[in-house]
């Protein structure tokens, strides 16, 4: 297998730091597309061929946006990866610039370079979709905090509908929750247009504890099931897959899920457990018989997360709606 130039990218709101981790070579560009042509004619400049090069970077949300999508028209290979994984691969280190930043980016695509998963080009719906689903999660998180804020502020100051301080908050509850509404529309509009997306998301829905939240969010993160392989995989990204704890004769810890994970997800994952032990006869089985054996709870719903994980990932990979066991039905 040929080793590609592993080109590290530090990148910021206006610029970008990049470096070939072979030569150490080092060049700033502006972050937009005079800055990315620059970058190219600077790749041939090494006499470099842009097709014997993977670019690595870290996720940066939109700061990256335009970058990512000049590399696809390019054909230029790149991988996102996270920015505490490439900050604990580097040890104790001292001193921080964007020059080094993009040095240690690059020596980490190197020594992990088999571990990289290239990015590919996604539709223009899911990506649609991905900032739709971002916005609602930040005016749901609002309108929550407003809420909040409303129930303590007439708790302990006992204050009516009426007072211009819980008026005005009243208010914005109200207009978030039509934008909210609004906003869900259009994501079902684009869902309901491309046949991948709504037969995807139709198929999650048949699964007793998934909801149509829990459904889009499992969409996107997944990218409509083309980030993630398998079920474990994508458990782990979410924080309920167990791992060991022992060490030696003396460690010998409780097995364990990681606090590094995308919270969010665990928490539809939670919500979805306690629903489905709720209305779902097998799970609510699973979960009596294990804490009548005395097994902690938290536990138990954490297995229970897992296993509509499983399931998410099962009725994918077949294609068809989920089944319940007939003994269980």
């Amino acid at each position: 297998m040929k080793v590609p130039f592993i080109v590290g990218a530090d990148l910021s709101k206006k610029t970008i730091d990049v470096a070939i981790h072979q030569s150490a070579i080092h060049l700033k560009i502006t972050n937009d597309t005079n800055g990315f042509q620059e970058l190219m004619l600077w790749v041939q400049k090494q006499s470099i061929d842009q097709s014997d090069i993977l670019i690595v970077m870290e996720h940066t949300g939109l700061y990256s946006y335009r970058f990512e999508q000049y590399l696809h028209k390019q054909n230029v290979s790149f991988s996102k990866v996270s920015g505490l994984a490439i900050k604990r691969s580097m040890g104790m280190v001292r001193g921080k610039s964007d020059k080094q930043d993009a040095l240690r980016i690059a020596r980490y695509g190197f020594e992990k370079l088999d571990q990289l998963i290239i990015n590919r080009p996604e539709s223009g719906s899911l990506q649609c979709l991905q900032r739709l689903y971002s916005v609602r999660e930040k005016l749901v998180r609002n309108r929550a905090a407003y809420m909040a804020s409303v129930k303590e502020m007439q708790a302990a100051c006992q204050l009516k509908k009426s007072d211009i301080i819980i008026a005005s908050q009243l208010t914005l509850i109200k207009t978030l929750s039509q934008q909210i509404e609004k906003l869900q529309k259009e994501i079902q509009t684009i869902i309901d247009a491309e046949k991948e997306l709504k037969q995807n998301y139709q198929l999650l829905l048949s699964i007793k504890g998934v909801g149509e939240v829990l459904a889009l969010a499992t969409i996107v993160k997944t990218g409509n099931f083309t980030r993630f392989t398998n079920a474990r995989k994508f458990a782990c990204h979410c924080g309920t897959a167990p791992f060991e704890n022992t060490s030696g004769t003396s460690v010998r810890g409780k097995t364990r899920v990681s606090h590094l994970a995308d919270k969010r997800m665990k928490s539809l994952l939670d919500m979805a457990a306690k629903s489905s032990i709720q209305y779902d006869k097998e799970l609510r089985e699973y979960y009596l018989k294990r804490t009548e054996k005395g097994k902690p709870k938290m536990s138990t719903i954490n297995v229970v997360r897992n296993k509509i994980l499983y399931r998410i990932f099962a009725i994918i990979k077949r294609q068809t709606p989920f089944q319940p066991h007939p003994l269980a039905a």
